[in-house]
């Protein structure tokens, strides 16, 4: 059982940056490509970005390239999410997950953990 903790979510304004963390415990985190989510009020939750268990992949949504950043530190059981240039649209829950598999998966129906969430807000 893996267990997932956010952390680094807060109120920023457009054009601001965060960076989140996701603190893994519980698994062997290096077995685990990794994620990041979002989900808006009213909206279905969506993946923002993605990173392969050795870290030598990554993926982002279209919305967020060249503006945010996913990184893990597989010595210290860790995923980032470095958020740069954020817009109001950036407004969401943001959520960790875990898949235990080598490829990325864009789908949460293939993530088998996740964490409770942390709030970003960005206000224009």
């Amino acid at each position: 059982q893996v267990q997932l903790v956010e952390s680094g979510g807060g109120l920023v304004q457009a054009g601001g940056s965060l960076r989140l963390s996701c603190a893994a415990s519980g698994g062997t985190f290096i077995a685990y490509s990794m994620a990041w989510f979002r989900q808006a009020p009213g909206k279905e939750r969506e993946i923002v970005a993605g990173i392969s268990w050795a870290g030598g992949r990554t993926y982002y949504r279209d919305s967020v390239k060249g503006r945010f950043t996913i990184s893990r530190d597989n010595t210290k059981n860790t995923v980032s999410l470095q958020m740069n240039s954020l817009k109001p649209e950036d407004t969401a829950v943001y959520y960790c997950a875990a898949d235990r598999a080598s490829t990325i998966a864009t789908s949460l129906r293939q993530y088998d953990y996740w964490g409770q969430g942390t709030q970003v807000t960005v206000s224009s």
